[in-house]
């Protein structure tokens, strides 16, 4: 299994391009099953979510080619001869995101055989939401075999839905089944996140009739069918954010090419508390840090509140603040498996239910550690790059599901750091 090794104290200096958002991308290859006509998706990012989609939408029958570009990666996906409305375990296992053809699959073909996600362990994400909704519009839902198993005689109603609490998932899930459904969709308290807004505006491109894009209420009119686009997938506003991290613990200077302020505000207002400056410029984001850090407080919160996708990047940088910050947890009840592993590096962390109670020290110390998921991952590379000595990051799996060519830029920004490769070793017995 590979490892990543670095040697840190290195300040990084130097530009960064951001890759297309994968919690963006994800949603939009689903979308492609809601048209026989062909979608072209631009500035994707390669990454294994990526493959493990791709492998399940070739399964159902999408045509999929990948081109490389010099300014992003393109991906055309064509539904026209979907064969399999099954979503086996073995590749939705790995990936939460894979539940998101549940829906486009029902309002198109009128049935799915669905597995129950997996994804990193970061504690409960059921799907309840996304199952009462789809019911609500006339779907009738069994669970059996670890199977979800859906289907609608004719096509899915129009229904006034409420979530109980705010759901990326669920949201992206209802968009796409409300586009080809008969009547309209009102759905409430609906997520507000960049990477929603972007799958509705392509559901637009692709003739979708959407009302209240960014705000609690969307009303979606359905269609009778929907056609191919091009679009362009948007920047990845936690991938610049993790690289802004990174920047301010080592008390570097970055460009982030092709980053968005518009998309994180409230990360940008977080790490303005912590004595980082982050500036516009004609090409992205400037990062940089003269001063101490500053101790601060963090709550993670639905968008437009600062994100949970942020709050181990963040951990690691008030490791080394003046003072003490307080981070709480209100998304997830399980996020905080990667203290354990920043305590070996020297971090002072004090867990109190949701919250963590971090007390700056001076310097961090090079330790072996282990990733736990892919946030966390990246939160010990970030604490890494600023340690005294070594440190090795096993597990790196993980880091690969989210973050593309990760120690390419790095590297070439001044970081010291390698991956290492496992190679499996052959015992020869002598004869």
């Amino acid at each position: 299994m590979d490892k990543i090794r670095i040697i840190g104290g290195a300040p990084l200096q130097g530009t960064i391009p951001i890759s297309g958002a994968k919690n963006a991308a994800l949603p939009l290859m689903c979308a492609s099953l809601l048209t026989d006509e062909t979608l072209h998706l631009s500035n994707m990012p390669y990454l294994a979510d990526i493959v493990t989609m791709a492998n399940l939408l070739a399964q159902h029958g999408v045509a999929l080619s990948f081109s490389p570009q010099a300014k992003g990666r393109s991906m055309s996906l064509a539904a026209a001869n979907v064969h399999n409305l099954t979503a086996p375990y073995e590749l939705v296992r790995t990936m939460r995101a894979s539940v998101l053809v549940l829906g486009p699959l029902l309002a198109r073909f009128g049935a799915a055989k669905v597995s129950l996600p997996g994804g990193c362990a970061i504690g409960a994400r059921p799907i309840d939401m996304h199952l009462k909704a789809l019911a609500d519009m006339g779907a009738q839902i069994d669970l059996r075999d670890g199977y979800i198993h859906a289907k609608v005689a004719g096509r899915l109603k129009g229904a006034a839905i409420q979530f109980e609490k705010v759901s990326v998932g669920a949201t992206e899930n209802l968009l796409m089944a409300a586009s080809l459904a008969e009547g309209v969709t009102v759905i409430g308290n609906a997520a507000r996140e960049p990477e929603v807004c972007d799958l509705a505006h392509c559901l637009q491109k692709m003739g979708a009739r959407i009302e209240g894009i960014g705000t609690g209420e969307i009303r979606v009119t359905g269609v009778d069918t929907l056609h191919g686009c091009d679009y362009a997938v948007i920047a990845d506003r936690i991938e610049t954010g993790t690289f802004a991290a990174a920047a301010a613990i080592t008390g570097g200077d970055v460009e982030l090419l092709g980053a968005r302020a518009d998309l994180m505000q409230a990360t940008i207002a977080a790490f303005a508390e912590a004595g980082v400056e982050i500036s516009e410029t004609p090409r992205g984001l400037r990062v940089c840090r003269d001063g101490r850090i500053s101790g601060t407080d963090i709550m993670t919160q639905p968008y437009p509140g600062f994100p949970t996708d942020m709050q181990a990047q963040m951990m690691a940088l008030l490791s080394l603040a003046d003072g003490a910050s307080m981070v709480t947890e209100t998304i997830f009840e399980n996020r905080y498996m990667h203290v354990p592993e920043l305590m070996r590096m020297g971090t002072k962390i004090v867990l109190h239910g949701a919250s963590a109670m971090i007390r700056g020290v001076p310097e961090l110390r090079g330790a072996e550690v282990m990733a736990t998921d892919l946030r966390a991952s990246v939160s010990l590379v970030i604490a890494a790059l600023a340690a005294k000595g070594e440190t090795i990051i096993h597990r790196i799996y993980h880091l690969d599901r989210g973050y593309e060519r990760l120690e390419e830029k790095l590297a070439g920004c001044g970081a010291n750091i390698e991956r290492i490769t496992s190679r499996q070793s052959v015992k020869v017995e002598a004869a």
